[in-house]
């Protein structure tokens, strides 16, 4: 028999609640595609009103967990994961999700001439004379889900050679069937929370955890080509290392 839950002190009951539910997700008691209980169930289980409930329900669809269907309940998000390797060798995101029974595409936002700004100019080592780059902005999608948001700067005559190509397929793999191949690419890992236009391009919530990718990506002769930075969802994509110790 079911038992009011007591508050805890620092925790409100609709928190409470949308935890216990979190967790029974997480464990699997919930599985993706399955309905959870309906408002009236849980109303009956927790001895409490309708608007904790949908608080609670709430709490879960910011959080990406569920999704609401109006007139047929709240069901269990699909949460599949990939994972992005930086480890050596050097493997293509298309060819690493393909190993993970997946495909990458790419959604063109915008592909135009930008002044580069100060950070860029050094990171692709622009001359003095140069001032100009394209800004590629592009939704990567995973089995189109949106995944994440690239932001890439690019060597003017190589975004003017290979425009067509590069609003419609993903950088690397253009660039390396075309003969420019990226031997070294330096990353740097951060977290953000995202804005109101990214969240809506990733179909997440406001202020949802990001992970940042900055990256610049070198070809023969140490000349860096292009630069930017990958924001993902980090309930969709997660990036794994491999560590060796040196053997000197």
């Amino acid at each position: 028999m079911s038992r009011p839950i007591a508050a805890q002190p620092q925790l409100p009951l609709h928190l409470i609640i949308s935890e216990k539910l979190r967790e029974q997700i997480a464990s699997g008691e919930f599985l993706p595609g399955e309905q959870l209980p309906s408002e009236h169930q849980l109303m009956l289980h927790y001895h409490v009103s309708r608007i904790t409930v949908r608080r609670a329900i709430a709490n879960l669809v910011s959080q990406g967990l569920v999704v609401s269907h109006r007139g047929k309940g709240v069901f269990v998000k699909e949460r599949r994961k990939m994972t992005r390797s930086l480890s050596n060798p050097l493997i293509f995101f298309d060819e690493d999700i393909a190993q993970q029974n997946a495909s990458a595409s790419i959604r063109s936002l915008s592909f135009e001439v930008l002044p580069a700004a100060p950070t860029v100019v050094a990171n692709l080592q622009l001359p003095p004379h140069q001032s100009e780059v394209y800004c590629q902005k592009k939704v990567i999608l995973v089995d189109e889900i949106p995944v994440a948001i690239d932001i890439t700067y690019i060597l003017l005559e190589l975004g003017q050679t290979f425009a067509t190509e590069l609003q419609s397929s993903l950088i690397y793999p253009t660039l390396d069937k075309n003969g420019v191949l990226i031997e070294r690419v330096e990353a740097l890992l951060e977290c953000t929370h995202a804005s109101h236009e990214i969240s809506e391009h990733l179909e997440t919530t406001l202020g949802a955890p990001l992970l940042v990718n900055r990256y610049v990506a070198y070809t023969t002769g140490n000349q860096p080509v292009i630069c930017g930075e990958t924001l993902s969802r980090a309930d969709r994509l997660s990036y794994s290392v491999v560590l060796k110790k040196s053997s000197m």
